[in-house]
């Protein structure tokens, strides 16, 4: 097993700069982001721009990866492409497919994304905006040799104030979504989200064995007087996205069983990369700060792959 990240975490510096900071501190793999130059998204970046993308780009891109004994897991672009904004949902659609065509390009397998939601209906009804949307996308990837997967982050006042933004947040829902779609769409597996949700994040592993593409590694800590004080839903006035009584961690600073996770993901045959997804405050808000929050992440995990 592989332990890489995802590319957000150094913000705006170039793809090669990124690939020999990896290479010299001990990483394996790249979560490439591939999101728009301009956009609006938190926890985004352009390490590609797809839309300047080309073969020339992708064979440098493929020979600096080589030299320096590194892959790229995956390309990262996650958006709402069920937007209720029809011209909204169609340029997150569009972009999709670039990200989709550069990940052809560069002959990685891997493209993860959100299905999102139209935040003007129910979760129910968001199903057939799923189908009428994903459909065509999933073909358009396996015609370019490429496999969508989806993290499965509730995105918890998204759109709106406490509403989930995205419709694959839980089991339950990962079957239904399943059933239509064929093999080649999956799961970007992420158990700090199930984990505040109140999931058991190892017991889901063995049934969702089939469709883990791709793992993240992000940890959650939960403060349990404020959980005490304020119940699952948090205090007046704010969402639960990591702003009340849990958080976004690097591996090794909140409360999942590391070594229990890996175990489990290698008793299914897991030998893929685990992509560590840093979000965590501590550690954030520079490049050289999540450059240290990084290698702590690397030092935790390697003691279990």
């Amino acid at each position: 097993m592989k332990v890489g990240f995802l590319t957000v975490a150094l913000g705006k510096m170039k793809f090669e700069e990124i690939a020999n900071w990896a290479c010299e501190n001990g990483f394996e793999a790249l979560e490439v982001a591939a999101w728009p130059v301009v956009n609006e998204r938190d926890f985004s970046s352009t390490t590609i721009d797809v839309e300047q993308f080309d073969e020339e780009k992708a064979e440098k891109i493929k020979s600096l990866l080589e030299k320096k004994g590194l892959s790229i897991s995956s390309l990262a672009y996650y958006d709402n492409n069920l937007d209720a904004d029809l011209e909204k949902r169609r340029r997150v659609n569009e972009h999709l497919k670039k990200v989709i065509d550069a990940a052809s390009l560069l002959k990685v397998e891997l493209v993860g994304t959100f299905i999102g939601r139209d935040i003007r209906k129910s979760v129910e009804q968001n199903f057939e905006e799923f189908e009428k949307v994903f459909k065509p996308l999933i073909s358009y990837a396996e015609r370019k040799n490429v496999k969508l997967m989806i993290e499965n982050c509730p995105m918890v006042g998204w759109q709106e104030p406490e509403k989930i933004g995205n419709i694959f947040y839980s089991p339950q829902l990962w079957r239904e979504i399943f059933r239509v779609t064929p093999d080649s769409f999956g799961l970007n597996y992420d158990p700090s989200h199930l984990y505040w949700l109140g999931i058991d994040y190892v017991k889901v592993i063995q049934e969702f064995k089939d469709r883990i593409f791709h793992v993240h590694a992000k940890d959650v800590e939960i403060d349990d007087s404020l959980l005490d004080d304020q119940g699952i839903f948090g205090h007046f006035g704010t969402n639960l996205h990591g702003k009340s009584w849990w958080s976004y961690r690097l591996p090794g600073f909140g409360e999942i069983d590391w070594e229990e996770f890996i175990l489990a993901l290698k008793k299914i045959g897991y030998d893929f990369v685990i992509s560590i997804e840093h979000e965590d405050p501590v550690w954030f808000g520079t490049v050289e700060k999540s450059k240290v929050g990084l290698k702590m992440g690397l030092e935790h995990l390697r003691r279990f792959v």
